[in-house]
């Protein structure tokens, strides 16, 4: 039953010029699918592959990486053989990291100043199907659909790719918690060289019409701790707090050896060849769905702005204070600090100062807001969420394991996964009975399909987007919602309400542009073009429940809600 509005509006009101919709720009999708430009594998960086590279023999080792950081420093190829897993001559192998790019066609676009947004995918820091799931590249389902949908609102969006590798299965928790730290720390670098690739090609030919003083980084799950680290690690002595001393008697030594791996910019290491290129690595704004922050005291006053998705009861990453567990294994690994958590220190702070008081009666900050200083529950767990938490979006999602027995709680119901591919399909616990990457994942999204994961991505568009605008400057900020007292907003009626199969909506003022119906989620389950003053709103499959529905006018906006019986 589910609509997508693009597809919803006649090909009569997408012929309108970009110019009319200028006030929409970055809230509203303004192109269509078909003036979107996707450029595809565009290099951004190329360093040492630790998930292929041996480095089990100093003698050998040690001159390859001479050989590639000379290449480097004096801008020379890199042969082919460091570049395939297959040959055996060179030990130490090398990743081209690449980005796809999507962005509105500048033949229809007028604007040559666009922000940025760079994706982060998810993966453990391992590639499917060795990380137990289908997803975890720049090409996963969600990583496109919410790229597209940032480009159709005029974005320049960036899907990147970062090192993996780390293990797992270590023995031991200090096995664990060292490579994992280390995995992490290298796609920090990986981020870093992408926004400082992205800067200087806006100081050059500015191919791709961006804004390099206005970029966004968006992590999803693994993605979600790489994001909220970039922005927050700033300090070498941050490496030193408790957790990352693989010995607590020598306060000096951390799992991560900057003089291995290099600095916090991912300079100068032994075992690195990223050189600096004249631009900084800032970010302007953080986005994570899913995901943790390492420790609260990397945050401070001044940091940048952050809006975080997550399920209340993620059971990969706590949603307040918890320990990273390992997916496929279980084990634990480093105690972080949730959304719950660090969200509420950045609104002391005053870091999300610039949305704090976003006034607005849509239905994505209803929903946000009426959860804050609440407690949920999920079977015999009770989690309080925090009251002062603007900018966090908390996800309450079905209470599966009291519908399906075996089932986890869901972690990331944005996602979602073709269930006949080769990734879904391949074996990943020999069981018996044996699970497949498909069936792993399945067990925390276990109604995962497109409708679902778009219906999420939905309320994340409506809840980010305006939070940025308000961030970046980037036109007025204020959800525009028609107030009750005025006359448009006086006559619009809903009859019958309750309704049973069809409900009667008019104004007795101005013309309806658009109806979208949300769930109590925030999650839009309808949208239609209208055009008129009053037509008839189908029940078609919704359940019975309480609805928003929010009717868009030339002023704004009025919600009202609705109940189905």
């Amino acid at each position: 039953m589910t609509k997508n509005l693009l597809r919803a509006i006649p090909l009569a009101a997408l012929a309108l010029t970009v110019q009319v919709h200028a006030q929409d720009r970055y809230l509203s999708e303004i192109f269509t699918d078909a003036q979107v430009t996707i450029t595809n594998d565009v290099i951004f960086g190329t360093n040492i592959d630790f998930l292929r590279s041996s480095f089990a023999d100093p003698n050998l080792y040690g001159p390859e990486v001479i050989q590639l950081q000379t290449l480097v420093s004096t801008s020379q190829p890199i042969p082919a053989p460091f570049f395939d897993p297959q040959d055996p001559s060179t030990v130490v192998k090398v990743e081209a990291l690449k980005m796809d790019i999507y962005e509105p066609d500048q033949a229809v676009d007028g604007e040559n100043a666009r922000p940025v947004f760079i994706f982060v995918h998810t993966g453990n820091a391992l590639p499917p199907p060795l990380n137990g799931s289908p997803n975890g590249t720049r090409k996963d389902s969600s990583a496109v659909e919410i790229c597209k949908q940032m480009a159709r609102r005029g974005y320049v969006a960036v899907s990147m790719s970062y090192r993996a590798g780390w293990n797992p299965l270590g023995s031991t928790v200090e096995i664990r918690r060292g490579t994992l730290l280390n995995a992490i720390y290298r796609a920090i670098h990986d981020v870093k060289q992408c926004v400082r690739t992205m800067k200087a090609t806006a100081a050059g030919a500015n191919i791709y019409a961006i804004d390099a003083s206005k970029i966004i980084l968006y992590g999803e799950g693994t993605g979600g701790y790489i994001t909220l680290a970039t922005v927050t690690l700033d300090d070498p002595s941050e490496l030193l707090i408790d957790k990352f001393l693989p010995d607590p008697f020598e306060p000096d030594v951390s799992y991560v050896d900057s003089t291995t791996v290099g600095n916090i910019e991912g300079f100068g290491g032994s075992l690195t060849l990223y050189r600096p290129n004249g631009f900084d690595s800032d970010v302007n704004f953080c986005v994570n769905a899913g995901g943790a922050l390492a420790d609260t005291s990397w945050l401070a006053p001044g940091d940048v702005p952050m809006v975080s998705f997550h399920t209340v009861f993620d059971p990969f990453a706590p949603f307040g204070d918890g320990i990273v567990i390992v997916p496929t294994t279980g084990e634990q690994v480093v105690p972080v600090q949730g959304s719950n958590v660090f969200m509420e220190l950045v609104n002391q702070y005053g870091n999300n100062s610039s949305f704090t008081n976003l006034v607005g009666n849509d239905p994505y900050t209803t929903r946000a807001r009426s959860l804050y200083d609440t407690d949920q529950t999920h079977g015999t767990n009770t989690v309080h969420i925090n009251a002062n938490n603007e900018g966090l979006y908390p996800l309450v999602t079905p209470n599966w394991p009291a519908q399906i027995p075996g089932t986890l709680e869901e972690a990331s119901p944005w996602q979602w996964w073709d269930p006949d591919g080769a990734l879904a399909q391949t074996v990943v616990a020999p069981g018996p009975p044996p699970i497949t990457a498909g069936q792993a994942s399945q067990a925390s999204n276990p109604n995962f399909g497109p409708g679902k994961g778009r219906m999420y991505i939905d309320t994340i568009m409506g809840y980010m987007n305006p939070r940025i605008v308000c961030a970046l400057d980037l036109g007025p900020c204020g959800l525009v919602s028609i107030a009750d007292s005025d006359p448009i907003a006086v006559g619009v009626e809903l009859f019958p309400n309750p309704a049973h199969d069809v409900v009667r909506i008019s104004s007795a003022t101005a013309t309806i542009r658009m109806v979208d119906v949300y769930d109590i989620n925030g999650r839009r389950v309808h949208s239609e073009n209208v055009e008129n003053k009053a037509f008839n709103l189908h029940r078609y499959d919704l359940k019975a429940g309480a609805y928003f529905v929010t009717l868009t006018f030339d002023q704004g906006t009025v919600t009202r809600k609705l109940m189905l019986d």
